[in-house]
Formats: structure tokens, sequence, C-alpha cells
């Protein structure tokens, strides 16, 4: 599990649910890392909603602080746990290259 998460809501309550789940997903990455770099590293995870026109738009964005580099990932879609999915996923590949 990650250490250190700081999650942040723009325009948007991170209610307990949201917490919960960017904890399960993001949290997780860490079994992509080399031990080593477990203990150091953490994320910042900003959660926006913003309404354009007729659909709400929610965009999820992930910047993972490990040692020697930084790894960010974003993504806009009409639900949030859609893209945390999809944030999880990018960072998943980033971290196995």
């Amino acid at each position: 599990m990650i250490n250190k998460l700081e999650i942040a809501g723009i325009h948007t309550d991170a209610d307990a649910d949201i917490q919960k789940y960017v904890k399960k997903k993001i949290g997780k990455l860490d079994s992509y890392m080399p031990r080593h770099a477990r203990k150091s590293a953490h994320a910042e995870v900003k959660l926006k909603e913003a309404k354009s026109k007729d659909k709400k738009q929610c965009t999820v964005e992930v910047v993972l602080h490990v040692p020697g580099e930084t790894l960010t990932a974003k993504e806009t879609t009409v639900n949030m746990y859609a893209a945390i999915d999809i944030v999880e996923e990018k960072l998943k590949t980033q971290l196995k290259k």
C-alpha cells in the first residue's frame, strides 16, 4: 500500500466512497514498484468535476512520486470511478516500463 496518499477534491466533494475507492486502486500500485521504492513513494490525487453544457465531466489526475522520477496520468470521463480505473491502468503501464 502506498503510504502517503493525498486526495484533493476541486469543485467536488471527495466523499468517503470515492476516497476508499482511490485508496484501493491507487494504493495498490506499489506492487508494480521495486521494493526499495515502495517506502518513499507517494501519490497526489486530484479529483475535479466540471459541468459542460448538459453533461458533467470528471477529471482525475494522479501524480505519483517514486524515487528518481515522477509519473503523471490524467483522465476525463463522465464517471469519476471510470476515470480512476483508466488512470490506474495508465500508471501501471508506466511503472512496468
